[in-house]
């Protein structure tokens, strides 16, 4: 019998350069393009897939998560953390890695650093809601918070959405600067700002995304006006929001799956019965998104486990025909399924 890891047990893995590499092969705006599409095709068979709100570890530090889901042939999980106090001793705020395997033996197929790819998919998530709720021919927005997540933000709107213009603003100046340094060859109108008042000014499309673990309050009623479409991806945990309620009390709220959201987003600050509508029907044709030019619409997300499944899978059909993985043996699979000590034994030197 052999000693040697058989094909089953060798499982794709794309470690972080490797990722680095195929976000250059494919170009980060074709690929959050394609990541939107992906996402899009998922939202709209939302019925096929498992659904239940992620599981966390809360601590005083942040927060350690598994979001599952599965199609019936295909289950997905990432590892995600979010520890806001990463930043200032030179680590992530968020990092990530996903898994993905066959439901009909239970056998990985895919391992795979997350922490780039969340960002993308972050990105193609806000960009497919605003293809669907922004106002049409938009072409400003606001960036409200400048750290990791800004840039992709902004390049998924230009690459999806067709902005042209993005006016940036974080407390940090520091951070504005390195979005608009990192923006500066990007084909858009970069403006930093220095309130977020400012930063506001003419857009038709703001994004709101803060690290801080707290009932914050990023933007005030005062602040926005009608007709303008606001995605609000910074609160992603119990306790922590950007908007003050009479923002919500104004707007049209779109979710991703209400049983997660009401406990982490932005409408955990109302009632239990505040209205909104689930993303994944406005997709389908089934509700109504956009209807006028003076409604403000409002993408409540926190992320869901389809959108992280549907990234997973769009990388291992990338995949395909590259070098941009390596085989690791992380399956133990004996020759005789029955023999795992037997296999262990004769790996003795």
């Amino acid at each position: 019998m052999s000693q040697f890891p058989s094909a089953k047990a060798l499982i794709p893995f794309v470690s972080v350069e490797n990722m680095m590499r195929l976000v250059h092969h494919v170009g980060v705006e074709t690929m959050l393009v394609e990541l939107t599409d992906a996402i899009e095709a998922d939202f709209r068979r939302w019925d096929v897939f498992d659904k239940t709100p992620r599981i966390a570890s809360h601590s005083r530090d942040g927060v350690i998560e598994l979001m599952p889901t599965s199609d019936g042939e295909i289950y997905g999980f990432k590892y995600v953390n979010g520890h806001p106090k990463n930043m200032a001793a030179g680590f992530q705020t968020v990092t990530a890695f996903g898994l993905l395997a066959q439901v009909s033996t239970g056998y990985p197929v895919l391992l795979t650093e997350m922490t780039l790819l969340t960002a993308l998919r972050t990105a193609a998530t806000s960009a497919m809601a605003a293809r669907h709720l922004a106002p049409k021919k938009v072409r400003v927005m606001a960036m409200i918070g400048n750290g990791a997540q800004a840039e992709f933000q902004a390049l998924a709107m230009k690459a999806v959405v067709g902005i042209e213009e993005v006016r940036l603003y974080d407390i940090d100046p520091q951070a504005t600067a390195k979005a608009a340094a990192n923006l500066a060859d990007s084909g858009l109108i970069v403006t930093a700002c220095g309130t977020a008042h400012e930063a506001i000014r003419g857009a038709g499309i703001i994004t709101t995304c803060t690290a801080d673990k707290q009932f914050a309050t990023i933007l005030t009623d005062n602040m926005v006006g009608a007709g303008v479409h606001i995605n609000a991806i910074g609160g992603d945990c119990p306790g922590k929001t950007e908007l003050h309620k009479d923002i919500l009390a104004r707007a049209d709220t779109f979710v991703e799956y209400p049983p997660q959201t009401r406990v982490e987003g932005e409408i955990q600050q109302m009632d239990p019965d505040y209205p909104v509508t689930e993303l994944w029907r406005v997709v389908r044709g089934e509700a109504e998104g956009r209807r006028d030019q003076r409604q403000i619409t409002l993408f409540d997300s926190v992320g869901f486990a389809v959108e992280d499944f549907s990234a997973l899978r769009y990388v291992r059909e990338k995949l395909k025909g590259t070098d941009f993985y390596q085989e690791i043996d992380i399956i133990a699979d004996p020759d005789d399924p029955r023999d795992l000590f037997g296999m262990l034994r004769r790996a003795k030197v």
